[in-house]
């Protein structure tokens, strides 16, 4: 039952490889889908947002305003650090149970855990394996621009805002580097794919080995 996390800066290609890992029959648990889904209309989360940054924060149907909130905070650390003791908790406790499920209904799956903030909110990690998706931060401003629409000031400003590549590739296990052809990423992430294969067949080829005595 590997746990994988994979994480990436923004416009890392790291959403190309949690797709082609699930083509091959991972299990993606989605961690921006969870937090969208803990600041819910209704939900503790949201209402201890607008608690923190004001009313401003939700549009006016109650659901949240997420360019608001991200002007907000955006660049001030001190308000990140509120905003993230307020949802990691409770993202922490969705994607604990997302995995629980996956294992339990198959205990042989692979559950990829796809969550870019794994640096900035790593507590107690449970992962076999740290996937990191990694390009350059030139040609992460490019694909901003090209794809997003952003200026290149403005997405090197995303960029900066973000932990810096060194430390995610201090905790990277595997490194897919991204910054080539889309044919090239998957490869790598095929080649992922057959080492956790291998993995899951070496444990079950152990775990039908008679007992020693036996």
């Amino acid at each position: 039952m590997p746990l994988v996390a994979l994480t990436g800066g923004i416009a890392s290609g790291k959403s190309t490889i949690a797709r082609r890992l699930a083509e091959h029959g991972a299990v993606v648990v989605d961690a921006d889908q969870l937090v969208r889904e803990v600041q819910q209309p209704g939900s503790p989360v949201l209402a201890a947002i607008a608690d923190a940054f004001g009313d401003g924060m939700l549009r006016p149907d109650g659901s949240l305003d997420r360019a608001a909130l991200g002007s907000r905070v955006f660049g001030d650390e001190a308000a990140i650090a509120r905003l993230n003791a307020i949802v990691h908790p409770a993202v922490r406790a969705q994607s604990a149970q997302r995995f629980a499920e996956a294992f339990a209904a198959d205990p042989d799956a692979v559950v990829v855990y796809d969550v870019p903030l794994l640096v900035e909110a790593r507590v107690g990690d449970p992962w076999q394996l740290i996937v990191v998706a990694h390009a350059p931060a030139a040609v992460r401003v490019r694909r901003l621009v090209e794809l997003r629409g952003m200026t290149e000031t403005d997405a090197a400003a995303r960029i900066a805002s973000q932990v810096s590549d060194e430390a995610r590739l201090e905790v990277a296990d595997v490194v897919i580097d991204t910054s080539g052809t889309l044919a090239d990423t998957e490869q790598q992430t095929d080649e992922l794919w057959n080492r956790l294969a291998e993995h899951l067949s070496h444990r079950t080829s152990r775990a039908d080995e008679p007992a020693s005595g036996s």
